[in-house]
């Protein structure tokens, strides 16, 4: 039986200001906050959930707030660019505006293999573009938080393409396309003069929220992380059942990776290809909505049964975050 990932779950990033990371991707960005709990590995840290409506697999973006983390010094072995979808590329004309509006730092729209993109960078140096969704026959986008500051007309629908930076493709294009079902779809020119062609690759339904964009480059050192860097990708499986397919699949292939991990919010398994980079393979369900009325996401802090009787514990070390809208 043929098994593939659904799209891209959530990606996960690095800042080391919760309170402001809170500030920018809510009042600027105008996501919902749909999470707010701590990294279950290391329980000083908040672990933050953006997404649409309602966390809806696909439009998770999170951060670790890690405060003594230093700037993330870009390189190669990495996951060096994140996407954001919008509706059409009628939004960028908003879009443009709000960032010089609020000083964000942008670049002028490009094309990106025949889909219009809007590079740009959060205040730590994160590196993001927002896409077009205009055309998408693929993974479809989720749904805009009413309360957003933003129009939902124009606003993110979820998470678009990821982009991987290594010294050489073929290993990793091997992983993408030989063990996790991915296909490569079209190639388009290096943002560097001399670079080889970034390479597509797809899985599941295609389009803009199921799309992993590999890049060659041979000038540059590895990355070291820190804050405005991507820790890892997760890809969507349907189910429990479907995540230990895979967890057979990679032990088969005498890949080193977690095991079965239980996030609560969704079941996981971890390993890295061989360019280095993080893979997760996180479950649709059981979703975020488990522990917190759907209206109410994201306003106090929410911890898994196994840490609740540390919450005393846990919110002692915690600064306050700043009230998001409602």
């Amino acid at each position: 039986m043929k098994i593939e990932f659904k799209g891209i779950h959530h990606v996960s990033a690095i800042t080391a200001n919760a309170a402001r990371n809170v500030t920018f991707y809510t009042e600027i960005l105008g996501m919902r906050l749909i999470k707010k709990t701590v990294n279950q590995d290391e329980t000083s840290m908040y672990h933050l959930f953006y997404g649409d409506e309602r966390g809806n697999p696909g439009t998770e973006l999170t951060f670790f707030e890690i405060p003594m983390a230093a700037p993330n010094r870009n390189g190669n072995n990495s996951i060096s660019g994140l996407s954001l979808r919008v509706p059409n590329d009628a939004a960028f004309d908003y879009w443009q505006i709000r960032f010089d509006e609020f000083g964000v730092k942008h670049q002028a729209i490009i094309d990106q293999g025949g889909r219009k993109a809007l590079p740009f960078q959060d205040f730590e140096g994160q590196r993001f573009f927002l896409v077009s969704d205009e055309g998408n026959e693929g993974v479809a986008g989720g749904i805009p938080w009413e309360k957003s500051p933003v129009p939902t007309e124009v606003g993110i629908i979820g998470l678009g393409p990821v982009h991987l930076t290594v010294p050489t493709a073929e290993p990793t294009a091997a992983a993408l396309t030989e063990l996790m079902g991915f296909r490569e779809v079209k190639r388009y020119p290096s943002p560097v003069e001399g670079q080889p062609d970034v390479i597509v690759f797809e899985t599941g339904e295609g389009g803009t929220g199921a799309e992993v964009h590999v890049e060659e480059r041979n000038d540059l050192a590895p990355e070291r992380p820190g804050r405005g860097g991507v820790h890892h990708v997760a890809f969507r499986v349907e189910d429990e059942e479907e995540l230990r397919q895979w967890i057979a699949r990679v032990r088969e292939a005498r890949i080193g990776n977690s095991g079965f991990v239980d996030r609560f919010y969704f079941k996981s398994l971890y390993f890295r290809e061989p360019n280095r980079i993080l893979f997760e393979v996180a479950t649709d369900g059981p979703g975020f909505d488990t522990d917190e009325e759907l209206e109410h996401l994201g306003e106090s802090l929410a911890l898994p049964p196994f840490l609740e009787p540390q919450r005393e514990e846990i919110e002692a070390r915690l600064k306050p975050l700043p009230v998001t809208f409602s």
